[in-house]
């Protein structure tokens, strides 16, 4: 979605996070190209969603890493923040309409003015919130909030769009609409790292895996391997459904 030199790969090296004296994430390294869907994966505590902002940039590491390969070639081009977005569990919406919050997001990136709106019905209509772009954002559903949040992330055209378990608290329908948003982003050419702590997910729309456990990474393997011959043991109970501390 993004023309220009690509920020990925994103290279991860020896990362470590500390947070009440505890190494939460420990020693991670990691190479993650585009084109794939990258799931992390692992059980509750291993890192995940830590992982996953500390990739994005929200967070700073204790020590270690985390370097856009391909910003080296980029020159005077747009931030490497500008060119990610990020989907959380719970999407904070803003106390106005729908379209506006989309609105709102572009002009904090410098859309100019004259562009906003069509962009903004643009993603709705792709999200299948068009018909709801007057409405006051607070009063949406769980899984229409989800599906605004993939908007305005569609409308900022990223490159990399990271994902923290953006379906975890939605019923099976707005799951579903949620997966198929996700499917839009990657035939689109948008890189996907997503967290998730649900099996079936993981196989429906992973072709790559990050297994953490303990804030290790234990393995980075494609996923039709993890989810058959997975390699460690904890992976390998993971897998199987057996609670893995």
């Amino acid at each position: 979605m993004h023309n220009g030199i690509p920020i990925l790969p994103l290279c991860v090296e020896d990362l470590v996070y500390i947070a009440g004296g505890r190494r939460l994430i420990d020693g991670i390294s990691a190479a993650i190209t585009g084109g794939s869907r990258t799931m992390i994966l692992g059980p509750n505590g291993a890192g995940k969603s830590l992982f996953l902002r500390l990739c994005h940039g929200l967070l700073q590491p204790a020590s270690g890493r985390v370097e856009w390969v391909g910003r080296r070639g980029a020159g005077g081009s747009e931030p490497v923040r500008h060119r990610q977005a990020m989907v959380f569990q719970h999407p904070v919406v803003l106390r106005r309409s729908v379209v506006a919050n989309i609105t709102y997001a572009l002009s904090a990136r410098r859309v100019p003015n004259g562009r906003r709106r069509q962009l903004a019905e643009e993603a709705l209509e792709r999200m299948g919130l068009l018909a709801l772009a007057g409405r006051q954002a607070g009063v949406l559903s769980g899984g229409e909030r989800q599906r605004l949040a993939l908007a305005a992330a569609w409308a900022l055209r990223p490159e990399v769009l990271f994902l923290d378990e953006p379906t975890a608290n939605l019923d099976p329908a707005a799951t579903r609409e949620v997966e198929l948003a996700i499917a839009d982003f990657h035939a689109a050419g948008t890189k996907i790292m997503m967290t998730t702590h649900d099996l079936g997910q993981a196989r429906r729309l992973a072709d790559e895996v990050v297994f953490l456990f303990k804030g290790r990474l234990l393995e980075q393997t494609p996923a039709d391997e993890f989810f058959c011959q997975a390699r460690s043991p904890e992976a390998r109970a993971f897998v199987a459904g057996e609670l893995v501390w």
